[in-house]
């Protein structure tokens, strides 16, 4: 039998505070009835207003879930209260319903037949002729857009200010057909960029780190090779996740899992996963995605630490990775944080490797969130400060959570730092254990 997780990690799985106290209501014995488990699954019938109950399913390898309620929320909370059910004790190892069976099985037999196609896709991929005619088209439309950028610092930067999204967009979607979908992704992002206070320079500055991109592809055979990795992930060439796991850089070692964040965008929504390796000291983060109404995977919880290898993306700046083998279930834990100096000496290291790293995952200890020194009444910009004095400012958001959880204590909080502050994600203090920000 699967080690039963504690109720941290059951909630940790909820997308919001409301489904967390929802799943708390119909955790409760006598609602659910053909409640069972195996070593891979859980599954039960729990009564609701409706004339038949609602069949709710888990597969515990992944986690994923299933529920015939009508809710949008993955997962739902019936998939939560039988979990905390079960991490109670409540539920009775028995033979899987067929219904239960079935849907596993779908999902098994889908996932099979995914990794098939990315097999086939991969192996297609590779073939010389393919990868020519890839890199002709890439290299079409990294001229052209070497091209744009002179345009547009020659022309100066007046004209953006009341420029339409079809100035960015039209360059945009000249890249996605020259297969260079990771610029197209940075050139569309810099609509938003005049509506924005201070805007000409931020402009300037995002013009000048795609050019030192177009430049260093062009440059690529000349670049070493971990850098030269990162310039080609940067333009859009992807590198498969069997790959990765096959041939990456594997760590093995205790992961704290310090924040999640979900962004939704273009239907298709992206869940980012930072980790902190106990021993190595070492930051990863684990992507998913999934398009609306699909879950995306759950088995990372941010409070909790798993024994695990993690196999790395190519790079001057190894980061992105995928979680290889698991040894063992994940125990709640507290991240390993330094102050603020040491944050910084590693995040200037990290921007020297990658110098388009756009955000770096932070854990900080012993810090208390305040208000800057003249700070005008009314304004709630926080920034979080150490025991020597030192502080860094967080990205404007709700600011009473973070005091709330605080309690205006020393406190570890972990987040993702940007060039224009950092967000918070989640905050460990001695009274209340792990807070989700």
């Amino acid at each position: 039998m699967s080690d039963r997780w504690d109720r941290e990690q059951v909630l940790g799985l909820a997308p919001d505070t409301a489904s967390a106290k929802a799943a708390e209501g119909v955790a409760k014995p006598a609602k659910w009835g053909a409640a069972g488990c195996d070593d891979d699954a859980l599954w039960g019938e729990c009564r609701g207003s409706g004339k038949n109950p609602y069949r709710a399913c888990v597969d515990l390898s992944e986690p994923a879930f299933r529920c015939s309620c009508p809710s949008r929320k993955f997962p739902c909370k019936h998939a939560l209260g039988l979990l905390l059910l079960w991490s109670e004790g409540t539920v009775d190892a028995g033979p899987r319903p067929a219904w239960a069976a079935e849907w596993i099985e779908e999902r098994r037999a889908r996932a099979d037949r995914a990794r098939e196609r990315r097999a086939g896709a991969a192996a297609k991929a590779r073939d010389p002729r393919t990868v020519e005619r890839r890199e002709q088209r890439v290299d079409g439309g990294v001229a052209e857009l070497d091209q744009w950028l002179r345009d547009q610092v020659t022309h100066g930067l007046a004209q953006a200010e009341q420029a339409s999204y079809r100035l960015w967009d039209d360059v945009a979607r000249r890249l996605v057909d020259a297969q260079a979908a990771g610029l197209a992704g940075q050139v569309r992002a810099l609509a938003a960029v005049p509506r924005r206070p201070g805007w000409p320079g931020r402009l300037l500055e995002e013009y000048a780190l795609l050019r030192l991109l177009v430049r260093a592809y062009r440059r690529r055979d000349g670049l070493p090779e971990g850098l030269r990795e990162t310039v080609r992930s940067r333009v859009g060439f992807t590198v498969q996740q069997e790959e990765v796991v096959r041939e990456g850089e594997r760590v093995r070692d205790l992961w704290c899992v310090t924040g999640s964040r979900d962004i939704a965008q273009d239907q298709l929504t992206t869940r980012r996963v930072w980790l902190r390796g106990r021993r190595s000291g070492r930051p990863a983060l684990v992507l998913s995605f999934a398009v609306p109404g699909r879950p995306l995977d759950a088995s990372l919880v941010v409070g909790t630490e798993v024994d695990a290898e993690l196999a790395f993306y190519p790079g001057s700046q190894p980061l992105r990775a995928v979680v290889a083998e698991r040894y063992g279930a994940a125990t709640p834990a507290v991240p390993d944080g330094s102050p603020v100096a040491a944050f910084l000496d590693e995040y200037a290291a990290a921007l020297e490797r990658d110098p388009w790293l756009d955000r770096w995952p932070a854990v900080l200890s012993d810090v208390r969130p305040a208000r800057p020194p003249g700070e005008r009444n009314g304004t709630w910009n926080l920034q979080v400060v150490d025991a020597e004095g030192d502080a860094l400012p967080l990205l404007p958001t709700d600011p009473w959570r973070l005091l709330a959880a605080s309690g205006g204590r020393p406190v570890t909080v972990a987040g993702e730092w940007t060039p224009r502050g950092m967000r918070p994600l989640a905050l460990w203090s001695e009274d209340e254990g792990v807070c989700i920000l």
